[in-house]
Parts: C-alpha cells; structure tokens; sequence
C-alpha cells in the first residue's frame, strides 16, 4: 500500500460547474493552503463536463508517475469519474467535497467545508473502500436503471434553467414520479438465483449512508463486500410517490412493493429484446451500456484519503 508523507505531491481535478458553489474561489482557497503548508500540487480544471474523463485521466497517469495522490474537488459525479481513473493505478485517492448530497465524504468523515476537507488531506491515513462496479464503470454510491436515471435526466434539465438547489432537485423528483412510466420486463441472475422480474426500477446500493437513512437493513451488508439490490415491484405513480416519502423518512425496509437483498455479483439482461445498449445511472451520472449488465464488487480497492483520528488530550 503506497504510504502519504509530506513529500507526496497532490494532483487535483477540479470541477468548476459542481454543486452550487464557486469552483474558482475553491480553488483559490485550496492554492493558498496548500502552498502555505510547502505541499507540491498542481490542478486540473474541468471547464467542459463533457471532459472530466480525460482530465481525470492525465491526472491519475501522472499520480502514478511521480508517487502521488489524486484529489478529486467536486460533487459525486466528479468524484465518481477521478475514482474511474484512479482506481487502476492504486494511488490514494482524496476528496474535497463541492456537490449537494456528498454521500461518499460524509460516509468517511471528510469535512465538507473546502477549508477543513484541504487541510485534512496533509495528515490524512489510508482507508481501503469497496468500489462498485456496473460492467466496467465505477460506481461509489449507487447504480440503476428505470425510473431513476430518468429522474437524475429531468433533475438535470430542471437546474439548468432553475439553479442548483436542493428545493429544484426535490420539485423536478415530484414531477417525475407522477407521470407514468415503462415498466422494465429483466431477466436477473444472483447468487445462483435467476428470475424474470417486471419493475419500473433496479436500485444497487453501495453506500451505508444512503442505505441506512432509506431504512435499508443492508447498510452492514455494503461494508463486507456485498452491494444492495433494490427491486421496485410493477407500481404506478401514486404508489412511486409513496415509496419516496417512505425512503425520504427512513422507512423503506418492510415496505410491500420493494423487496431489497445483498448480493456479490448480479447479471441482468432486458426479457427478449434485442441487446440494445440500456441507460444505466451511476453516482449520478448517465451512461449507456450493452447487454448483459453486470453488478459486481471491484476486485481492488480504492485508497481513500481520511482525516487522521483525534489525539487523545495529555492530562497533567
């Protein structure tokens, strides 16, 4: 495992369009901490989302050329897409957190303040994390298919003309559940189970935080190489709506149109169609993948970068 010293130069993508805040003073802040504290860093800003996978990429390579860690500086999506690039190079991997939910940082205990979660990364420890993965792409807090990649699409849409706002976010969710939607007719394979399911949505979970506060007794389960299967049985809007209030209030488990399971590796495949690629949501971000889908924890870790614990206080 590749050890942090102060000597370990921090390579850090930014994004500028993440969350509601202001990507350049984030990085302003963060330069004049980290050049303060004699840390060597250098930053890679993503003007263009449509370019944060390269960004990422170049600056995961050159992490691993010069023994470095990797920081990702926005919401999920660009932390998902540093992960992507990170992950196969083994380097420790940090994050200052820029997004509006940040399930990944708060699971670990990173600051969520710019200033905190920067000076932290000096003194940080290695924790290996579990990584998700759908086909080859990573996922750290959840993947999906159904209705919930058409609510993260009409989210999208809505921020963009309204703002970034939790209160957008919330509107453009109601308005989705209530208009009716396809029902996915899957052919699921897991555990050496296999069964033909209809649903308006697949759910998998890889985050304790989020599992725990929809009331999802599989939060334990994500923390042992397992990942968190959420079936949403045939439902119509009414019963959609329900089903979120449920899980915004903590109280999905037990719930009679969801049936959730633990699993180590899932295949799922769309009942006699043709294979054409299936819209698949992960951490927040949309991508288009062929037959078979295949859920599966990574076979690697991910070297998350973690405030180091409290001292204990010396009593005189």
């Amino acid at each position: 495992m590749p050890l942090l010293s102060a000597d370990t130069p921090f390579f850090i993508v930014l994004n500028h369009a993440s969350g509601s805040g202001d990507g350049r003073a984030a990085q302003l802040q963060m330069q004049e901490l980290l050049t303060a504290q004699g840390r060597r860093h250098e930053f890679f800003v993503v003007e263009d989302p449509q370019q944060i996978a390269r960004v990422a990429e170049r600056a995961a390579e050159t992490a691993a050329r010069q023994s470095g860690a990797v920081i990702a500086a926005g919401g999920d999506g660009t932390i998902n897409a540093v992960a992507q690039a990170t992950l196969p190079t083994g380097r420790p991997f940090g994050i200052v957190p820029q997004g509006t939910f940040n399930y990944t940082p708060r699971s670990h205990g990173i600051p969520l303040d710019v200033e905190q979660a920067t000076l932290a990364l000096s003194s940080a420890t290695i924790k290996p994390m579990q990584v998700g993965l759908v086909n080859d792409h990573v996922f750290l807090v959840n993947a999906s298919l159904g209705l919930y990649p058409q609510l993260l699409e009409d989210r999208e849409a809505y921020k963009s003309r309204y703002g970034r706002y939790r209160v957008v976010a919330f509107w453009s969710g109601l308005m989705t559940l209530l208009r009716d939607h396809r029902q996915l007719v899957l052919e699921i394979e897991h555990d050496r189970e296999r069964e033909l399911v209809r649903t308006p949505a697949l759910f998998i979970g890889n985050n304790a935080l989020q599992l725990e506060r929809a009331g999802l007794p599989e939060a334990e389960d994500v923390q042992n190489r397992r990942l968190a299967g959420v079936l949403v049985r045939s439902a119509g809007s009414l019963d959609l709506l329900w089903l979120a209030l449920r899980g915004a209030l903590g109280q999905l488990a037990g719930a009679e149109r969801v049936r959730d399971f633990a699993f180590r590796r899932m295949v799922v495949s769309p009942h006699r169609r043709r294979q054409r690629p299936v819209k698949v949501a992960t951490d927040g971000e949309i991508v288009w993948l062929k037959p078979p889908i295949v859920f599966a924890v990574a076979p690697r870790p991910l070297l998350l970068m973690i405030p180091a614990p409290a001292q204990p206080e010396l009593s005189g």
